[in-house]
């Protein structure tokens, strides 16, 4: 199966594999039917919780494309079908990544002349045409999705739906107030409710059955109960049971109790991610986008992540950090290798390489937490990259691409492992210092944590003690990629004039910032300039590392006490602003290579297939080979709130 779709703006589409499915029991495959299903029912949640237009925008285009009785050969034809892609992509009307709104290509008069040749008269909330065709074609309205500028009210400079005509002093007061009251061991007040005012007063609609999103909530339901008829163990119907009464009440205590089920479940084959979950998208970091991932182990693969969590202790207690800051004890961290069978809401198209879960810091202080890395989308992501030309062109040296050759994926995967299994796990915070102390900061400490943990360590002759590497070359293999990728490459995927925006692309330009900043005086970094082409060369790779274990011990610190002015100085020194001049060179050296930045999948399909009596023999999968028929399909079968 070839992994490349299609190619379109600065995005691609790719397809993985779920390698070994056919080698799972049929009561596996129909458990992973159903839950692939629950998966797909919650689409239209993250839609609306990304902008109040997005579905109605969504429908509107759809039903126009549909409909439309032009010349469907046509440049504004193509163009209004290129818009509709790309938010497809982005689940709205901002890019996923840097969260301005998406620009399209057509006025808002050549949309009117489109519309007019299409049937959407029917549509219930036509009447707001012109304001939609206003949100879609000014660059003005509804501009940024998420705004992490600290010099503004962030919530009034977002446009993303968690919070209406509520200014971030009042989110940050109503929350504060209720984490107080609550003490410790407190639920993550918040997390599943949108804030609004009546009648003066603040007022959250909860996410819920009977409440906002229960249409869509009501068929996650349905489909999780269907679900439970073939899972492997007691203790997944349990975690299942709690995770439809968590929706049918939306109660954040029984979503705790769900969260330790889901740790403490590790005899399945299968396992599935569905809810509340990430804080991405919210400006404070209070309130979760929806999403949803099903997968089932690489037994294989999970030798490797076992191993680490087997070691979590000594990991942990050989760490740079102040023991002040370090767990007495590492609980129930466990870990595993996985394939995913489907990706949903914030996990699709694009989608992340690993996951460290629960978010809630008591349960991983008392109960531990459970990390995978998806062997089967980092597969697809390696096997896309093979001679597209971008190592070559960025790497320094004969030597770096070919250590990057030898052992670039298995650094890759590594990394992935120890941010997700030991990074995330790693450390403690002090009484009575939560996230929320850290604001709209948090989420770039956090994965700067995660990923400095894992740099660390990377490097560490534990791994070959523990037979995890072959060489001390890997370790040499995944310094080179961070910082070629933080300082470089990542700069790619910027317009320019931009700033950094995103967590993660904000968390890794900081580290390799600061690491190339504090080691100047010895030289142990240095840009380079070799036929007027700017690149990265470590020259002392033990010295970068004792840089990354320094800068790890601050981040701890930081994260440990709650300490909001030192994030902040930390992340808008080292992680925000763009080398003007770099940038530019990066973009135009890039853009000879004809490589789209970013990357999402299509789903498989999953069918059941039947007998002659009826009865369910066997769980097929077929590999879908176009973006615009799979999106299309899932807004016919799964938008349950338009």
């Amino acid at each position: 199966m070839n992994v490349f779709v299609e190619k379109f703006a600065d995005l691609k589409i790719l397809r993985y594999k779920l390698d070994g499915f056919e080698k799972l029991n049929l009561q596996q495959k129909k458990y992973i039917y159903y839950l692939a299903l629950a998966a797909k029912s919650g689409r239209d949640i993250l839609w609306d919780q990304n902008n109040r237009y997005n579905l109605k925008i969504r429908k509107l285009l759809e039903t126009a494309l549909a409909t439309y009785k032009g010349d469907k050969t046509s440049e504004l034809f193509r163009n209004v079908h290129l818009y509709l892609k790309r938010i497809w992509f982005s689940n709205g009307i901002h890019h996923h990544y840097s969260t301005d709104k998406i620009t399209p290509k057509f006025s808002a008069s050549e949309l009117r002349e489109f519309l007019d040749q299409s049937n959407i008269s029917s549509l219930p909330f036509i009447s707001e045409l012109d304001e939609i065709i206003e949100v879609i074609t000014n660059p003005e309205k509804e501009a940024k999705r998420i705004s992490l500028d600290s010099n503004t009210d962030i919530l009034k400079a977002s446009a993303m739906n968690y919070y209406q005509d509520i200014s971030q002093e009042e989110a940050e007061t109503f929350y504060a107030e209720k984490r107080k009251a609550a003490g410790e061991k407190a639920p993550s007040f918040g997390l599943n409710s949108q804030l609004i005012k009546e009648n003066g007063k603040l007022t959250e609609r909860i996410w819920k059955v009977g409440g906002m999103y229960g249409e869509a909530i009501s068929e996650i339901i349905s489909n999780l109960e269907k679900a439970v008829t073939y899972v492997e163990n007691d203790l997944q119907k349990k975690l299942i049971g709690e995770l439809i009464e968590y929706y049918q009440t939306g109660d954040l205590k029984k979503f705790d109790d769900y969260s330790v089920s889901w740790v403490e479940e590790l005899d399945g084959m299968v396992d599935f991610v569905n809810g509340f979950i990430e804080i991405y998208g919210d400006p404070l970091g209070i309130k979760a986008s929806w999403e949803s991932i099903v997968n089932y182990k690489d037994i294989e693969g999970t030798k490797r992540a076992v191993i680490l969590a087997d070691n979590a202790n000594w990991f942990e207690a050989n760490s740079p950090v102040n023991d002040a800051f370090k767990k007495k004890e590492v609980k129930g961290v466990s870990a595993k290798v996985i394939n995913v069978a489907m990706l949903g809401g914030d996990c699709h198209p694009y989608t992340p390489i690993g996951i460290n879960l629960p978010n809630a810091e008591w349960i991983r202080e008392e109960h531990g937490s459970k990390s995978v890395t998806i062997e089967n989308i980092t597969k697809a992501y390696f096997e896309d990259s093979l001679g597209n030309g971008m190592l070559e062109e960025f790497a320094a040296s004969e030597e770096e691409i070919n250590r990057a050759r030898q052992y670039g994926y298995l650094a890759g995967n590594l990394h992935t492992d120890l941010h997700e299994c030991l990074g995330h796990g790693s450390g403690k915070m002090n009484s009575g210092v939560s996230p929320e102390n850290l604001k709209n900061y948090y989420s770039t400490i956090e994965e700067t944590r995660a990923d400095l943990f894992a740099l660390y360590y990377i490097a560490d002759s534990k791994l070959l003690e523990l037979g995890l590497v072959p060489s001390e070359e890997s370790g040499k293999a995944a310094f080179d990629s961070y910082l070629r990728n933080g300082l470089i490459t990542q700069l790619t995927r910027i317009e320019p004039g931009k700033n950094l925006e995103e967590s993660h692309m904000r968390n890794r330009q900081l580290i390799a910032k600061w690491a190339y900043e504090h080691g100047k005086n010895e030289n142990v970094v240095s840009f380079v300039k070799k036929d007027d082409k700017t690149f990265i060369e470590i020259n002392d790779y033990q010295k970068l590392r004792d840089l990354f274990g320094k800068l790890l011990a601050e981040v701890q610190r930081i994260k440990s006490e709650g300490d909001f002015i030192a994030a902040k100085e930390l992340v808008e020194n080292y992680g925000v602003k763009i080398d003007t001049a770099t940038h530019n060179e990066v973009l135009e050296r890039f853009k000879r290579l004809e490589i789209a930045p970013y990357a999402g999948f299509l789903n498989p399909e999953l069918e059941l297939v039947e007998n002659d009596s009826r009865e369910v023999i066997d769980v097929t999968v077929n590999y879908a080979d176009d973006f615009t028929t799979q999106m299309l399909d899932y807004s016919d079968r799964f938008g349950y709130l338009i």
